[in-house]
Parts: structure tokens; C-alpha cells; sequence
């Protein structure tokens, strides 16, 4: 029996992950077949059961789910300097691996009322931690604009990224 070790050091490969103009295209074709496109975001710094339960139920809402998400500044400006833990290329990677995932955008800011605008889903979802009140108002005005419908999905109690973190953290303050 022979065991190989390879060094990995090759760029991940994702071919689901869109430039925003690659995604105004492919839209515009979904939209000629008549397909359904949803759309959520986040960052997904530790991909978790919770976010695969919501994931996973956003994509039965329509044909195609396209994910939306911060990019290391973007996650910077929201959760603060010591995050992101994982990379846009890692965070992509690992969302292009889910099979109900069918495509991603990478976006720089904090808001993503531009790629609402631009890629005009049918419905947007967002985890069942957020409310009506919580979304931003030109996040909300562009979802109105082209006439999403917005679905808070159910929240899977006892999962976040912070919980994950604090997990982690707490691992390696134990006493053996």
C-alpha cells in the first residue's frame, strides 16, 4: 500500500461563483425560462447546521438559489477587524460545494441594495434572527423596487458564528 501526500496549492476551484455582471446575464436568462431566482447573503465566516438548514430551505422557494456574500472587507466593516476567520475564497468554496446552492455573488459593502437592483430576485430570504424592522432601508426600498417577496426564514436555535467561536475559544481555555 502506498500513501501519497500531495501538497494542495492550487486556487479553489468554484465555477458558481459569479461576477456581478456574469450574474445580470445569467439571470436575465433565467428569467426568459420562466425560472424562479432567490437570493440571500451573509458572510458565512463558519458555515454551521444553522446556516445549511436556511440555506437548504430558502432553495426549495425557487428553481435556482444564489447566494450573496460579504466579502474579508465587507465581513470586516460589520463584524470588526478579527474577522473574517476564513477567506472570501475559502467562504465561496465551501458554499459552491452544497448542491441547493446554484450561484454566488461577492459583494464589498456593507449593504447590497446595488446587487438587488442588478440581479432582480423573486424572493430574498434572510435567517428567522432578523425582522422587518432590522433590514436596511435601502436593502428594503430596492427589494419593494422590483417586487421580491421577502421571506424570514424559521431560526435553528443553538447555532450561530459567535456561539461556534465561543465554542472554540472556550476549547482552548479548558483545564485538562
Amino acid at each position: 500500500m502506498a500513501i501519497i501526500n500531495q501538497k494542495f496549492n492550487q486556487k479553489l476551484e468554484n465555477k458558481k461563483w459569479y461576477s456581478l455582471e456574469e450574474a445580470i446575464h445569467k439571470r436575465k436568462i433565467l428569467r426568459e425560462k420562466s425560472k424562479r431566482l432567490v437570493i440571500t447573503n451573509g458572510c458565512f465566516d463558519l458555515l454551521h447546521a444553522g446556516h445549511l438548514v436556511y440555506l437548504k430551505e430558502s432553495a426549495a422557494l425557487g428553481d435556482e438559489l444564489w447566494v450573496v456574500v460579504n466579502s474579508d472587507k465587507s465581513v470586516r466593516l460589520l463584524k470588526g477587524l478579527k474577522r473574517p476567520i476564513q477567506g472570501e475564497e475559502e467562504r465561496m468554496f465551501a458554499l459552491s460545494c452544497l448542491e441547493f446552492v446554484s450561484g454566488m455573488v461577492l459583494f464589498d459593502t456593507e449593504r447590497l441594495d446595488r446587487e438587488i437592483k442588478a440581479l432582480q430576485p423573486d424572493v430574498y430570504t434572510k435567517a428567522g434572527d432578523y425582522a422587518l424592522e432590522k433590514l436596511d432601508k435601502l436593502e428594503w426600498s430596492a427589494l419593494e423596487a422590483v417586487g421580491a417577496e421577502v421571506v424570514f426564514m424559521p431560526f435553528v436555535e443553538g447555532y450561530s458564528t459567535t456561539s461556534l467561536i465561543q465554542k472554540i475559544i472556550n476549547l482552548e481555555t479548558r483545564s485538562v
